[in-house]
């Protein structure tokens, strides 16, 4: 079982383990990257992550949280742009499935998402759907 049923999710972020999703492409044919969003537990609630990446991977290296940021010169995407915070978890999923548009079927638990990206770069990096056929949401235009 992939991807975390909401309950699942919840419990998750309850304990203090972050949840992610991989978004799929970003950037263009010149410069390709990959966003993915990131809900992390932080001592005052939770605090969402937008993560916009190089697509610097390849078979045997699919570490994400170690590709550079896309834009070089935004030293705040280093570790993710921080999009929005919430009180409480379910806010948290509702607050990044709005400002990403994330799935709230697709979360995965922390670092879950390098597989989907292993199943993406497997399957030739598809620019309109994961390779399930699930579409990928549409960039935000403002975080």
């Amino acid at each position: 079982m992939r991807y975390l049923a909401e309950r699942l999710a919840l419990g998750a972020l309850r304990r203090g383990r972050s949840v992610e999703q991989f978004l799929g492409p970003a950037g263009s044919p010149d410069r390709p990257g990959i966003r993915y969003v990131e809900i992390r537990p932080v001592a005052e609630g939770y605090e969402i992550y937008l993560h916009t990446v190089e697509d610097v991977g390849h078979e045997s290296f699919m570490d994400l949280v170690e590709f550079p940021p896309l834009d070089p010169d935004d030293e705040k995407a280093e570790f993710g742009l921080l999009i929005s915070k919430a009180d409480d978890p379910l806010s948290a999923l509702d607050l990044a499935e709005v400002r990403t548009g994330a799935d709230r079927g697709r979360w995965v638990n922390e670092t879950m998402s390098q597989d989907e990206y292993s199943d993406f770069v497997q399957a030739g990096r598809p620019a309109t759907a994961s390779p399930d056929g699930h579409p990928w949401p549409e960039p935000p235009t403002r975080p």
